[in-house]
């Protein structure tokens, strides 16, 4: 009897284990219960982002996907709220690691885009808020986006106002070495961004704000071609919202910056399938 073909969701979860595997150990400790490994439960939290659900919808529908849990060697499904302690125990750093790792799955050029989009921190209805005058604050993430792939390389989190030029710095020294050229927009029109660029290897093709007809004649004479796949920036955070959610759904900041961290490790998992 000939055998089904992997579905997209069933590649999925195999490359998310076999980077879970690259990551971290079996079990957080010696002391752990080992009822579930720690790799089941970074490929699940992942499958629940992925599927733009929750842990008690996912879990329901993984009653119904025999090889999903064949390939996570799963004998029994966690409780939700096994999968919400899970995800309060993992370190961001963690998350990072994983996503630096999903980065080696995908063709990069080195061309990278940086630009910055708001995340709602809440689900609560546009159209109430609107009428209502309520404000919902959003997070600021900052993206840095291969352009040949569409790789997400590294994000920046905040609450606050911060401004883009205040961001990029440390975006850039985290990434030395991924990144050969910086494409910006008048947001990160800043010397100091450019100069620290220049310092560590990176060609920064960065738009002036036009104060004067120097600058003007400056953005005049940048590369169109190359500036152009800035865009694509724009093309990953559409992605990012679409496919998994405009929002986060966590209450706490700190929860909130891991759910975007596993959003953007999930994006790059999926462009590599």
């Amino acid at each position: 009897m000939q055998a089904l073909p992997k579905s997209q969701l069933l590649r999925f979860v195999e490359q998310a284990y076999h980077l879970a595997r690259r990551a971290v150990a079996r079990y957080s400790s010696k002391f752990s219960k080992r009822r579930y490994t720690l790799h089941q439960h970074i490929v699940l939290l992942c499958l629940k982002v992925r599927k733009n659900t929750t842990y008690r919808t996912l879990l329901d529908e993984l009653i119904e996907m025999p090889r999903i849990r064949s390939a996570l060697g799963l004998e029994e499904l966690p409780s939700p709220s096994t999968l919400c302690k899970a995800f309060n125990r993992l370190d961001m750093a963690v998350w990072r690691v994983l996503l630096n790792l999903s980065v080696t799955l995908l063709p990069t050029n080195g061309v990278v885009g940086i630009d910055a989009s708001g995340f709602d921190r809440s689900h609560a209805s546009k159209h109430y808020t609107k009428r209502t005058k309520l404000t919902i604050q959003q997070l600021k993430v900052t993206l840095l986006v291969d352009t040949r792939s569409n790789a997400i390389l590294d994000l920046h989190v905040t609450t606050t106002r911060k401004h883009d030029s205040k961001i990029a710095p440390s975006l850039i020294k985290r990434n030395t070495g991924e990144v050969a050229v910086l494409l910006g927009d008048k947001g990160y029109d800043d010397q100091k961004i450019r100069s620290l660029a220049r310092e560590t290897g990176v060609r920064p093709l960065i738009k002036h704000r036009e104060f004067s007809s120097l600058h003007k004649a400056w953005n005049a004479r940048l590369d169109a071609d190359l500036y152009g796949q800035r865009s694509q920036n724009e093309t990953v955070n559409s992605r990012l919202k679409r496919k998994y959610g405009a929002f986060v759904r966590s209450r706490h900041w700190w929860k909130q910056f891991r759910e975007l961290v596993v959003g953007c490790l999930t994006h790059n998992i999926d462009k590599a399938l």
